[in-house]
């Protein structure tokens, strides 16, 4: 019952962050679109796992790092464009 649970907690948030990116309601390049991808495929990773499914296990290890990696890169483009923000002196001033 368990294994079950796990799996389909796995497909709601890959679905959900499918769902919500097509909808517009969040773009691809939004962190929370990657980390819902991300913890839906780590529990798929779990699922395939436990029912012992290793063609499922290997897909959604590669969904699960190409999720870490965008998250990673769309965090290093926000720093940079607040740094960017900071130097040219956009946004809000303290009196």
């Amino acid at each position: 019952m368990i294994k079950m649970i796990i799996g389909f907690m796995g497909m709601f948030l890959i679905l959900f962050a499918f769902f919500m990116n097509q909808t517009h309601k969040w773009k691809t390049e939004y962190p929370i679109y990657d980390f819902v991808n991300l913890i839906g495929a780590l529990l798929l990773l779990i699922y395939s796992y436990l029912i012992k499914s290793w063609p499922f296990l290997v897909l959604n290890l590669v969904w699960a790092a190409v999720s870490v990696r965008e998250a990673y890169i769309d965090m290093k483009i926000k720093k940079k464009v607040r740094k960017r923000k900071k130097k040219a002196g956009l946004g809000h001033k303290r009196k």
